[in-house]
């Protein structure tokens, strides 16, 4: 499995808010802008608080094998592939609606005058604070479940028979 890259989830991040502050602007000249959702940073942290959880709940199983604790219960390879990927995908999906709401909270910075808009504008950029903060843990679950022969991905593996 490859690791995730910083640089890709900056770019992600980048071009969904360049692109969405392009799409608002838009948007906005046609009509109204549809509204920020509240419901957006909360499920956002959540997400977080459940990778935290499985982050700090793995490393602890594994530091208990790796001591040899009597009673430690072993961590299933399957099950820490899965946490992988889900971790993976959460970052993915986070760098991507981080981006959007940033994008239209920075054109909302213009509106600030109204009050509903101020609102929105506080909406999006608690999205964009829990996304990173997704990200964050995503990238914590990813180290945590890091094998050490991980390092020398590089080198090539034998070679199966065909």
């Amino acid at each position: 499995m490859k690791q995730l890259r910083i640089r890709v989830l900056a770019g992600v991040f980048v071009v969904a808010g360049i692109l969405s502050w392009a799409a608002a602007r838009l948007w906005n000249s046609f009509g109204t802008l549809p509204s920020v959702p509240l419901a957006a940073p909360i499920v956002l942290a959540l997400i977080a608080v459940i990778l935290l959880a499985t982050a700090l709940s793995l490393r602890a199983r594994f530091r208990a094998q790796r001591e040899r604790s009597p009673g430690a219960k072993g961590v299933d390879p399957l099950m820490a592939a899965r946490a992988v990927v889900f971790g993976q995908a959460s970052a993915l999906v986070a760098a991507l609606v981080a981006g959007m709401y940033g994008g239209t909270g920075v054109f909302l910075l213009e509106l600030l005058d109204l009050p509903a808009r101020r609102d929105q504008a506080v909406y999006a950029a608690f999205s964009v604070v829990t996304g990173v903060a997704v990200i964050a843990a995503a990238l914590f679950l990813e180290r945590v479940c890091r094998l050490p022969e991980d390092d020398d991905q590089d080198t090539p593996g034998p070679q199966q028979p065909a």
